[in-house]
């Protein structure tokens, strides 16, 4: 599963560059998984930002609130994967790319693509517990029912 997951995000962050063609060939196994991201990254845009992909908090920003520390890890990441691929601030405020990150990061830290662990990552970080992250995960279940 993880390779399938690895191979989704490659997808989606190569999707838009010149290599397309040969990120497609790589990635034909991640076309027929049947996870689906899509029920929480909707959720969880709900319960940062109503939807505004313009919004602000500190410094988190975007529909999905992406800190800096985010961007610099999903580098990192991109990084030790070889990836030429790298994510600017601005990214932020770009749902799609918000989403790239997002898959990105859960392919990392979330390779068994466990709901509970990807909502509580994305609100705590790598070092989340669970009474840090109780009010947050129960506000993004809540969004998905």
């Amino acid at each position: 599963m993880k390779i399938v997951c690895v191979s989704l995000t490659t997808l989606l962050l190569l999707s838009a560059t010149p290599v397309q063609a040969t990120a497609k060939k790589e990635t034909k196994s991640a076309q027929t998984s049947s996870f689906n991201w899509a029920p929480v990254m909707e959720a969880i845009i709900q319960v940062e930002s109503e939807g505004n992909p313009r919004a602000v908090s500190g410094n988190s920003v975007g529909a999905m609130q992406i800190t800096p520390i985010l961007v610099k890890d999903c580098n990192n990441i991109l990084e030790k994967r070889k990836s030429k691929v790298r994510y600017t601030l601005a990214d932020r405020y770009n749902v799609a790319k918000s989403k790239e990150m997002f898959l990105l990061f859960q392919s990392h830290y979330n390779p068994t693509n466990d709901v509970e662990k990807a909502i509580r990552l994305w609100n705590g970080g790598i070092r989340y517990t669970i009474k840090g992250t109780n009010n947050y995960y129960r506000k993004v279940m809540r969004q998905m029912k």
